[in-house]
C-alpha cells in the first residue's frame, strides 16, 4: 500500500485532533512555505536548526508579527511531533518578532493582573470560547470569555510553553505549584500539563516554602513595566497600571450596550454597585442613561 503523502498525512493528523478548518488551512502554509525555504527538503531531513533559520526569516526579513511567527511555529511543532514523531529541541537561537504582552488577555477579558498570570492550561477552553477564572477575589471562581481573536495567538502561544515544560520535564523538572494542598492529595499533578501555567516565568526557581524547584508565573512587575512604558510612548500624563485594562474593558462593555448585571458577571463583583461605577464614567450623565430628549 502506498504511504501518503506528507502533506495528506499532516492534514489528517489536524482533523483527528479536531483543528478548525482555518487553522488547518493556515499551518499547512506554513508548512509548505519551510519546505520551499529548505529548498523542497523533506522535513524528516531537517530539525531544530531549520526551524530557527525559518521562523528567524520570518521575523527579519518578512518582518512578521508575533502572532504570526508563533503560529508558524505551533504549525512546526505540529508537524514534527504528530506526523513525524521527533521532538524539536527547545530553539533559544530563534530571533523572536515582537510580542504583545499578557496585557491583550487582560483587555480581552476583563480580568485582574494575578487572575490572569495565574491561568492554568487546563483553565482554557478553545472549544467552549471560555477562560474560567479560579479563586478571584473573595475566593470566587467565575467564567469570561474567550475572544476569537485571541483564538489562533493562544493556541501558538501554549504550542511555545509546552515545549519550554516537555524540555523542563527532560530535565528533571516540570513540576509547578498547585493550590490548596493538592499536591498531597494528587503528587503527580503538578507536573501534568493541564496545571502549568499559561505565562510561565522565563526561569526556574526555588520555592521558599520548601525549597522545590519550580517553574513560576511570570512576575507581574514584568507587565506593570510594559504597560508604564506603552503609557509613556503614548503620551499619557497621568498615573497608568495594567488595571486599567479591567476598568477600559467594564466601560467599552457598557458604552455597547451590554446589561450592568453581565458586566457585573464577567468582572466577578459580588455587588452590582460595585459594577455601577463604571456608568459615572461613560459622558453620557450621571446616571449612565441617554435623555429621550436626545
Amino acid at each position: 500500500m502506498t504511504q501518503p503523502k506528507l502533506l495528506d498525512q499532516y492534514r489528517e493528523r489536524l482533523r483527528i485532533k479536531h483543528y478548525s478548518l482555518r487553522t488547518e488551512q493556515a499551518y499547512l502554509h506554513w508548512v509548505r512555505r519551510f519546505i520551499y525555504f529548505h529548498s523542497k527538503r523533506h522535513p524528516a531531513g531537517l530539525g531544530g536548526p531549520e526551524v530557527e533559520r525559518f521562523l528567524s526569516h520570518l521575523a527579519t526579513e518578512g518582518r512578521v508579527s508575533a502572532s504570526t511567527q508563533n503560529q508558524a511555529l505551533a504549525a512546526l511543532l505540529f508537524l514534527y511531533r504528530e506526523v513525524l514523531g521527533k521532538e524539536l529541541p527547545w530553539m533559544d537561537g530563534v530571533v523572536r518578532a515582537k510580542r504583545p504582552a499578557v496585557a491583550a488577555l487582560l483587555y480581552a477579558t476583563g480580568m485582574r493582573l494575578l487572575e490572569g498570570l495565574r491561568l492554568r492550561v487546563k483553565d482554557v477552553d478553545f472549544e467552549r470560547r471560555e477562560i474560567t477564572v479560579r479563586d478571584g477575589k473573595g475566593g470566587r471562581d467565575r467564567r469570561t470569555m474567550l475572544p476569537e481573536r485571541l483564538i489562533e495567538p493562544l493556541r501558538s502561544h501554549l504550542a511555545r510553553v509546552k515545549v519550554l515544560h516537555e524540555r523542563d520535564l527532560a530535565e528533571g523538572f516540570g513540576d509547578v505549584y498547585l493550590p490548596f494542598a493538592l499536591s498531597r492529595k494528587y503528587p503527580r499533578a503538578g507536573r501534568s500539563w493541564a496545571w502549568q501555567y499559561v505565562f510561565p516565568s522565563g526561569s526556574r526557581s526555588n520555592d521558599p516554602l520548601d525549597g522545590t524547584v519550580r517553574r513560576h508565573h511570570l512576575d507581574e512587575k514584568v507587565v506593570q513595566r510594559a504597560v508604564l512604558e506603552a503609557a509613556r510612548k503614548a503620551g499619557l500624563a497621568k498615573p497608568v497600571s495594567p488595571h486599567i485594562l479591567r476598568h477600559s474593558f467594564a466601560t467599552h462593555l457598557l458604552e455597547s450596550g451590554y446589561d450592568i448585571r453581565t458586566v457585573q458577571e464577567l468582572l466577578g463583583h459580588k455587588d452590582v454597585s460595585t459594577t455601577m461605577v463604571y456608568t459615572h464614567v461613560l459622558n453620557k450623565g450621571g446616571r449612565g442613561v441617554k435623555s429621550p430628549f436626545d
